[in-house]
Order: C-alpha cells, then sequence, then structure tokens
C-alpha cells in the first residue's frame, strides 16, 4: 500500500491572499498619512484663526480707548481719521482706519493685509505666446 499523496494545490490561493494583505497595508499607509495631513492643516489653521483674532481683539480695546477719548501709542491721527495697525502674524498685519464725527466714530478699514513685499517667481520658463521662428 504505497500511495503517493500529492501536496495540496495552495500556490494560486497563498499568492491571492499575500496579494490581499499587500493591498490592504498599502491603502492603510495612504489612510495614516492622509490623517497626518489633515492634523498638520487643522493645526495651522486653528494657529492662523487664532492669532487674527488675537489681533481683532487688540483692535477692539484700541477702538474702546479711542472712544473714551484716549489716544494709545502707535496711533496716528490725520484731522479727524485715525490709523493704527495690530500684528496677526510675521506675515500678516490687521490695519484699521476710524474716522472721528462729533460723539460717534465710524469704521473705514479693518483689514487683513500682508506685509511682505510680493516677488514674482521667474523659475519657470512659461510660453510667452509668441511663436519661435
Amino acid at each position: 500500500m504505497n500511495e503517493r499523496m500529492s501536496p495540496p494545490a495552495v500556490g494560486g490561493t497563498s499568492l491571492l491572499v499575500m496579494f490581499a494583505v499587500l493591498c490592504l497595508t498599502v491603502f492603510a499607509l495612504l489612510g495614516l498619512s492622509s490623517v497626518q495631513a489633515d492634523g498638520r492643516l487643522s493645526d495651522a489653521a486653528a494657529k492662523a484663526v487664532s492669532a487674527y483674532y488675537q489681533a481683532d481683539c487688540r483692535a477692539e480695546e484700541v477702538l474702546a480707548a479711542l472712544r473714551s477719548g484716549t489716544v494709545p501709542e502707535g496711533v496716528e491721527r490725520d484731522g479727524s481719521s485715525y490709523y493704527y495697525k495690530c500684528p496677526i502674524s510675521d506675515t500678516q498685519t490687521l490695519e484699521v482706519a476710524v474716522q472721528v464725527e462729533g460723539t460717534e466714530y465710524r469704521v473705514l478699514k479693518w483689514q487683513a493685509v500682508p506685509t511682505g513685499q510680493w516677488e514674482a517667481d521667474q523659475a519657470l520658463d512659461v510660453w510667452d505666446g509668441q511663436i519661435p521662428e
């Protein structure tokens, strides 16, 4: 009774299982990197919003001082208008302009503006619309 037993045919099944595990691992890593990138983006957005509202609060304090009749340090006066700036970050500032009309104050400008000078990036060779001869 010498029967020869053949090994079970698991080659194709094993390859399919390994491929499925590899795909699931790649998708898990892509999901993890996406979550980390979203976390960094939300942290940066939270910091930017917090910085803006801190500058807004400071601008409101200056406006309250102007309404009470005192002119805080850093406020410029031009006739009946007052101008001041509150820094938001290294690259932005909140500019405020207020006009005094008797006992009433009218806000002319309350705007976040960039502080740096814009420079064009000349690194790319962009087609200018002319056909070369």
